[in-house]
């Protein structure tokens, strides 16, 4: 080891950045994050993957914003019930 070292061109923070992934602080009720940890021991995955999975297939089944054809649309077909 040496004497001394020189930390000036030093930088905080992870040694190796992780990109598409960010670190934040979150509440969880206790019951839902002890389902996930027995979950994560015995499927052998990590508990934060399988809430990042769940979170994710929660946002694919979440509907989408209306757009403009599709609320077009809905007023034409009810337009013609009525008509």
């Amino acid at each position: 080891m040496k004497r001394e070292y020189d930390f000036s061109r030093g930088k905080r923070g992870a040694v190796v950045p992780q990109t598409g992934k960010t670190r934040i602080t979150i509440y969880i009720d206790d019951d839902i994050l002890e389902v996930f940890r027995d979950r994560a021991d015995t499927s052998g995955r990590g508990y934060q993957t399988m809430i990042n999975d769940a979170l994710r297939a929660y946002l694919g089944k979440a509907s989408q914003p209306m757009d403009e054809d599709t609320l077009r649309r809905v007023i034409r077909d009810e337009i013609r019930k009525v008509g």
